[in-house]
């Protein structure tokens, strides 16, 4: 079984009735996903590096769970980025604690999957936009799996918000049971197409 690390990122947490909703699948019994709240634990941005790469090391398969702000991921994210994954141990000379780790993002966004595509509002796709989250995968020798995208977070229906609640919790299973194959994961661009 797969040991999934999931650092969730939400300034707003409490504002957030789809995070909530996903994040209540989880069974805190559960000794093979680790869910860490990082906006809890370092509310003045005075993260820990030592603790977070004991964490990353002990997971196989490492979660970004955020909501998209201006394209992006929350400031908090970036800051763990910049100061956890550290020449040498996680890129560079040495630097190959994460190789051959999963890395992938489970976001929101309040604008709709149309506005996120060639002609759409946004003008760019969402893949495109996490470039440079597919190129930290890509630098610390992990494998970047394609994102799930949870849109219009903030007017969906309760039967949209079961639907994404069942596929967060049967793809955390099937993550846990290793039952994505590289193969099936790279003939999808989201993980919103994955065929049960």
């Amino acid at each position: 079984m797969k040991r999934i690390l999931i650092n969730f990122y939400h300034p707003r947490f409490e504002d957030s009735n789809v995070h909530k909703r996903l994040l209540s699948v989880l069974s805190p019994e559960d000794t093979n996903v680790i869910l860490r709240d990082q906006y809890e634990l370092y509310p003045d941005f005075d993260i820990n590096v030592e603790v977070e790469q004991e964490f990353l090391l002990e997971a196989d398969i490492i979660i970004f769970q955020h909501p998209v702000f201006w394209y992006n991921c929350p400031p908090l994210m970036k800051q763990w980025l910049d100061l956890v994954l550290e020449y040498g141990w996680a890129y560079g000379k040495n630097g190959i604690r994460l190789k051959g780790k999963k890395f992938l993002q489970i976001v929101s966004t309040a604008g709709s999957e149309e506005a996120y595509q060639h002609g759409g509002r946004n003008k760019y796709t969402l893949r495109e936009f996490f470039r440079p989250f597919e190129q930290t995968a890509f630098l610390c020798n992990m494998d970047y799996l394609p994102p799930l995208h949870i849109p219009r977070s903030d007017g969906l229906t309760k039967v949209d918000l079961d639907h994404y609640t069942a596929l967060y919790a049967y793809l955390i299973e099937k993550l846990k049971n290793d039952e994505l194959s590289n193969d099936e994961l790279s003939k999808i661009e989201y993980l919103n197409d994955l065929t049960r």
